[in-house]
C-alpha cells in the first residue's frame, strides 16, 4: 500500500500525527457532505425511500469492515456514549456484582457503568496500568484477566488504549467472559479502520466506534454492532423510525408496539442524516477498498524504524506485540523534559497530543516516512 496523502487536503506546513484526536477528511468524504447539503436545497426530491437506502448501504459496508455476517446487527449512532448507554440500559446487575474497566479509560466508556453500578450497588473494578517501564502491556493484560471472576457481569475496554495504544488481548478476555457469563463491550474508536477487527473471531456483545477518528468520517456520527444478547432489549430512545414497519409512511399514526428486529431498535432518531450518512458511507467504502490489514501493514512499516531510533535515544515505547501501529505513547526518560519537548514540537509545526505522561503519536495513511523522520529529529536534537 502506498501513502494516501494526495487523498486529503492537509496544510503542507504542518506535520499532522494526531489522528487519535481527529482525522482529516478525505476529499471524497468532503464532497459527499457537500452533495448532501446541496440536496437539502430541494427537499421535494427526497423521497420516503431515501430515509432508508443509504443507511442500509452504510450498515452493509460497516458489516464488511468488521467481518460481520449480519448487517442488521450494525446500527448508526451519534456518539460512543449513546452506544454504551444502550448496553447499560439492558445490563442486569444486582448487589455485589462487578464491572471491569481499565484504568484511564475514555470517560464515555466509564460514566454509563458508574451510573448502573451505583443504582444496583454493584462494584466498578478499575484495572490500572502497572507502574513498570518494560513488559507493561503484557502485565496489564494479565491483571485484567485475573480480575474477571464469577461476579463479573461486564468487561468494558478499548481494542487499544486511547492514550498510549496498548493493545488489549480481546481473545483471551472474551474467553474469560464466556467462562463467567459476562458481557464484553469494546470501544474501537481508536483502532477501527486502521487495524483489522473480526466479529466472527472475537464475538463481542457490543462494539462501539465514533466515526471521526480512524474511521475517517465526520463528527457526530458513529457505528455500533450489537450481538444476540441484546437483540430483544429496550433502547434508550423511543423514535418513529426504529418501530416495526416505519418504512410505511402512510401508516405511521397507527402506532406500533414492536421495534425493528434485532439491533435496529438501538439506532438514534433521525439516523437518516442526509449529510453525515453519505460522508460516513464514503469513508467506510474507501477503508474497505484499502483494507484495514493493508493499512495496518503500511503503518507498521512506517513506524518501525522511528520507534527504534527513539528507543535508542532513551524514550520508552511499548513492545510491538502490545502496541498498536496507528497510535503509540512515547514516555520520557529522566533526562527528558516534557515542557521543552512540547515547545520544540510546536515550533516545528508537528501536531501530536499529550495524554498523561506520554506524548501520543497517531499517524495514518496520509503520513509518510518524512513525517516520522521529522518527529524523531525534533525529539532527539539537543
Amino acid at each position: 500500500m502506498n501513502c494516501k496523502k494526495s487523498e486529503f487536503t492537509l496544510d503542507t506546513n504542518i506535520t499532522y500525527l494526531n489522528c487519535a484526536y481527529m482525522s482529516p477528511l478525505m476529499q471524497r468524504v468532503e464532497e459527499a457532505g457537500i452533495k448532501g447539503i446541496k440536496n437539502k436545497r430541494q427537499p421535494n426530491l427526497i423521497s420516503g425511500q431515501d430515509f432508508f437506502t443509504e443507511t442500509n448501504e452504510l450498515r452493509r459496508e460497516f458489516a464488511q469492515l468488521i467481518n460481520c455476517e449480519k448487517p442488521e446487527n450494525c446500527v448508526i449512532i451519534p456518539s460512543v456514549s449513546y452506544g454504551m448507554a444502550n448496553v447499560a440500559k439492558n445490563l442486569k446487575l444486582k448487589k455485589g456484582d462487578n464491572i471491569i474497566v481499565v484504568g484511564e479509560q475514555f470517560p464515555s466508556n466509564v460514566y454509563p457503568w458508574m451510573e448502573v453500578a451505583q443504582k444496583a450497588e454493584a462494584e466498578i473494578k478499575t484495572i490500572s496500568p502497572p507502574d513498570i517501564k518494560t513488559g507493561r502491556g503484557e502485565q496489564w493484560n494479565k491483571e485484567i484477566l485475573g480480575s474477571i471472576d464469577e461476579r463479573t457481569k461486564l468487561v468494558a475496554c478499548g481494542h487499544i488504549h486511547w492514550a498510549d495504544g496498548t493493545i488489549f488481548d480481546l481473545r483471551s478476555i472474551r474467553q474469560k467472559t464466556y467462562e463467567v457469563g459476562a458481557w464484553l463491550v469494546v470501544d474501537a474508536t481508536q483502532s477501527l479502520g486502521a487495524l483489522p477487527f473480526s466479529i466472527q473471531q472475537l464475538n463481542p456483545d457490543a462494539l462501539i466506534a465514533a466515526g471521526y477518528k480512524s474511521l475517517m468520517g465526520p463528527y457526530s456520527i458513529g457505528m455500533a454492532y450489537y450481538g444476540s444478547a441484546l437483540s430483544d432489549g429496550c433502547p434508550i430512545e423511543q423514535n418513529w423510525i426504529n418501530r416495526f414497519d416505519s418504512e410505511n409512511f402512510s401508516n405511521l399514526i397507527n402506532y406500533n408496539e414492536h421495534y425493528q428486529p434485532g439491533a435496529l431498535r438501538y439506532e438514534v432518531g433521525e439516523h437518516s442524516n442526509f449529510i453525515l450518512v453519505p460522508m460516513m458511507l464514503e469513508a467506510i467504502k474507501t477503508l474497505n477498498e484499502w483494507k484495514p490489514e493493508n493499512i495496518q501493514q503500511y503503518l507498521t512499516e512506517l513506524v518501525e524504524k522511528p520507534i527504534s531510533l527513539l528507543r535508542e535515544a532513551g524514550f520508552i515505547i511499548e513492545e510491538t506485540k502490545y502496541r498498536a501501529s496507528n497510535l503509540f505513547g512515547i514516555r520520557l526518560a529522566e533526562h527528558h523534559q516534557m515542557n521543552m519537548l512540547k515547545t520544540k514540537l510546536l515550533d516545528s509545526n508537528i501536531i501530536v497530543s499529550y495524554r498523561g505522561d506520554a506524548i501520543r503519536v497517531s499517524p495514518n495513511v496520509y503520513n509518510n516516512s518524512d513525517d516520522l523522520h521529522k518527529l524523531v529529529q525534533v525529539l532527539t536534537s539537543n
